[in-house]
């Protein structure tokens, strides 16, 4: 069973994004990337795309 994220459909904050784009260009994995900011790897994903951000699929 996948884990229950409570932030479900929230919007993302501007650290978030910072956060997100530094976790990135550091070449972490997508779930590493999710579980630091107690996101989906979906909602991860999604926003990596929509900033044009690539990140590395595997562990």
């Amino acid at each position: 069973m996948a884990e229950k994220f409570e932030r479900h459909r929230q919007p993302w904050r501007a650290d978030e994004i910072q956060k997100l784009h530094t976790l990135a260009k550091k070449g972490m994995a997508l779930k590493a990337i999710a579980k630091a900011l107690t996101r989906s790897e979906e909602s991860v994903k999604d926003r990596a795309k929509l900033d044009g951000l690539s990140i590395a699929k595997l562990h």
